[in-house]
């Protein structure tokens, strides 16, 4: 392999997760660039042929032994989500001889009405996400090379979250999609090969050690623009497509259950990862909502879509 950016060869990296979206797409990206990868995961999904696997589960000690003594050079956690679990990991592994990278989220700040955030806004010590922000903070204190990213909402073939799919399901069976109020709040989608790619990147570059980065697509959209998105990759007609508005004063603005988005705006400046990264994102909504529908949906269709909290939104 190559002498990269960070002037030695990084050759072991070990991966907290891998079978599954996020985990996935790196696989694939680390291995075309000559990475010789582990996966840490517990064996309930197929493991690629071209990486080494041990089994196991995270939170069981005897099971995390099986790292122990194997010295990584890059240990990836994309799985990890209270403090507690990093330091599990690293008081096996040991510290990575070159970096360790966390998926955080971008879920982690305060609310505002300015936007976009960056990287130095403040975080919400009662956000979900918390735990993310006590593991940068570890990381920090303890002065363990580090590099976290703070993606939006991560979409792309595979996502196990109902957010493209959510769409495509009401519009392939020419249901109303329940959009809160008049749906021009602006959110923000990143696609999952380009977060593969800043992650990657960021290995490759000194500079990245002891950053965070947020991590998405460059431009925002309304909740109304990603109905027209959608349509377009399900190759309908806007007129064929119907919306119906709703009074988001009934939902917990962030909860995601009856709506698969945060009830408000979500934006973040990306311009930290673009500049010191020399990243920036590939696809664009349209782009990667088609491949979310390709390669995703159309071979994995949902059998039977649950509507029912579109009745209790907007009536039957």
């Amino acid at each position: 392999m190559n002498g990269r950016a960070t002037g030695f060869f990084v050759v072991k990296t070990l991966l907290l997760g891998g079978t599954r979206f996020v985990g996935k797409a790196l696989v694939t990206n680390l291995s075309s660039k000559g990475y010789e990868i582990t996966l840490f995961t517990r064996g309930k999904r197929p493991v690629p042929n071209n990486v080494h696997h041990i089994k196991g589960d995270r939170n069981i000690d005897n099971d995390l032994r099986a790292l122990e003594g194997r010295n990584f050079d890059v240990i990836v956690d994309i799985s990890g989500r209270t403090l507690q679990d990093t330091q599990k990991v690293l008081f096996f592994t040991g510290l990575p001889r070159h970096r360790f990278i966390y998926v955080s989220s971008a879920g982690v700040y305060k609310s505002t009405n300015c936007w976009p955030i960056d990287e130095e806004y403040e975080t919400d010590p009662n956000s979900r996400h918390s735990g993310k922000v006590d593991t940068e903070g570890w990381l920090i204190k303890e002065r363990i090379p580090f590099t976290s990213f703070r993606p939006t909402y991560i979409y792309g073939p595979g996502n196990y979250n109902p957010i493209e799919r959510w769409f495509f399901d009401r519009i392939t069976n020419s249901r109303p999609l329940p959009i809160p109020g008049n749906g021009e709040w602006i959110t923000q989608l990143g696609h999952v090969s380009d977060l593969a790619e800043a992650i990657s990147k960021s290995i490759e570059v000194n500079g990245a050690k002891n950053r965070i980065y947020n991590c998405s697509g460059k431009k925002g959209i309304t909740f109304k623009g990603l109905v027209d998105i959608a349509a377009t990759a399900c190759q309908m007609k806007l007129d064929q497509v119907e919306t119906v508005s709703f009074d988001h004063n009934t939902l917990d603005l962030k909860a995601r259950k009856a709506f698969p988005l945060r009830i408000g705006h979500f934006l973040t400046d990306i311009t930290r990862a673009e500049s010191e990264l020399n990243w920036s994102p590939n696809y664009d909504l349209i782009d990667g909502f088609s491949d979310s529908y390709q390669n995703d949906y159309l071979l994995n269709p949902t059998l039977s879509p649950d509507f029912s909290l579109d009745q209790t939104l907007i009536g039957s």
